[in-house]
């Protein structure tokens, strides 16, 4: 149960959501966790990105329900023309605060703008895509081509490092919700609809020239050197505890670097290596030029502290810093209730007969909207069944009766009720 009213501002808006894997899920979620009805359609028995890993250990996969939590669940067969006629019906259906598409299909001449459009003149789509001109592309594809890998590891360099992270993935999937709204807002002045593109390739570009690396990259003609786990541009680097504990520490300012200084008892030392090096460690890019010779300085401060200690006085100095985690670490502080955004759900078990084992659902953790309204944060949403709401939303949506919904189930259009790829009805 939602605890403050105004977390659910989108309560009422209607969204078809036909994409697979991270961009355009993330962008239905973030608009579900707001209030949208967001019906995401597969198709029968699951899309390619519905097995996909990380999976409990029954098979279920805690991404693709993590990733849909919220959203209702339409499966049907988008090869019959009956299947593709109900999708293109839910996409186009009447309302004011119906119309609304997100997807990232390729190939489906059915699913076209121009088509779409045809039946309803306002109609907001929005595309992903993975290039501008339809070519496919996925973040790690993308993240290499922007130069990242190459200046991400340690100084001694070698092979490109791929981050874990999915990061355009998750910006391109933010960047799904902010063109949704703008063209919401854009509608409710004009009432014209929108065609939106949005490629994955374009968001990752954006991202390093928006942070002024292309840039810094065309004046010096040349890449930007490895630094390991420096910070680049200011001082930020990791330390050892006495322990075994690692922590990041950073002073981006003259503030955080003075706090710095203070706790650790080297003021002093700095102030004499100011004069002997000529260099002025209040300024960001001298702390930089020097920041092996400042972490030297630094780290027999720390080795000489197990973490706890470390901890109790960076933050009584109020000193930027932040403890090396694993996930298993992090896992163990949401049981403790430390992080709030986070929340347990059940994944729907699979009833297909292959389960020998049968099960209301897998625990899994998942997240709350990181927004807070009014210092309250909101449901996370229930966790989906493939097709769950398959019969409801073609009566509710669509107007189509039992008898119409049980022949369809009949001739394969639509899962059979309460079948192995989820039956209607949670």
């Amino acid at each position: 149960m939602i605890a403050a009213a105004g977390a659910r501002p989108l309560e009422g808006l209607h969204v078809v959501e036909c994409a697979s894997f991270v961009a355009g899920p993330t962008g239905g979620m973030t608009l579900a966790q707001l209030g949208a009805d967001v019906i995401r359609i597969d198709p029968v028995g699951g899309g390619s990105d519905y097995r996909r890993w990380p999976v409990a250990p029954t098979g279920e996969s805690y991404y693709w329900h993590s990733l849909n939590k919220g959203k209702r669940s339409v499966a049907l067969d988008m090869r019959s023309a009956e299947g593709r006629e109900l999708v293109t019906a839910l996409i186009t259906a009447p309302g004011p605060d119906r119309g609304i598409l997100i997807d990232n299909v390729v190939g489906r001449r059915w699913m076209a703008s121009d088509l779409l459009t045809a039946r309803r003149p306002d109609l907001i789509h929005l595309r992903v895509q993975g290039y501008p001109d339809g070519k496919p592309a996925v973040d790690y594809t993308v993240n290499a081509e922007v130069g990242l890998p190459g200046i991400t590891g340690t100084e001694e360099g070698g092979a490109p490092v791929n981050h874990v992270l999915p990061a355009w993935d998750l910006v391109t999937g933010l960047s799904v919700s902010t063109g949704v709204l703008a063209a919401l807002h854009a509608r409710a002045r004009t009432g014209e609809g929108a065609y939106i593109e949005l490629a994955l390739s374009d968001v990752a570009l954006a991202g390093v020239a928006n942070m002024g690396w292309l840039s810094e990259a065309a004046a010096s003609g040349h890449e930007r050197p490895r630094h390991g786990n420096h910070v680049y541009g200011s001082f930020g680097v990791d330390f050892a505890c006495r322990d075994g504990q690692r922590v990041m520490v950073v002073a981006l300012t003259e503030g955080q670097w003075a706090a710095l200084c203070s706790v650790t008892g080297t003021g002093a030392v700095f102030a004499a290596l100011e004069t002997a090096l000529d260099a002025d460690l209040t300024l960001e890019d001298e702390r930089y030029r020097l920041r092996e010779t400042i972490a030297a300085v630094l780290r027999p401060w720390f080795a000489t502290r197990d973490s706890k200690q470390v901890a109790d006085e960076l933050d009584a100095a109020r000193v930027l810093w932040g403890r090396y985690r694993g996930m298993t670490d992090v896992v163990a502080a949401h049981a403790r209730g430390v992080h709030p955004v986070l929340a347990h759900v059940l994944v729907p078990a699979d009833d297909a007969p292959r389960r020998e084992v049968p099960s209301q659902g897998v625990p899994s953790i998942t997240a709350r909207s990181p927004m807070r309204w009014d210092g309250t944060y909101g449901a996370p949403g229930e966790a989906p069944r493939l097709g769950a709401d398959t019969a409801a939303v073609l009566a509710e949506v669509l107007g189509l009766s039992d008898t119409e919904i049980g022949g369809l189930a009949q001739k394969g259009v639509i899962a059979a009720t309460g079948g192995a790829n989820g039956g209607e009805g949670r």
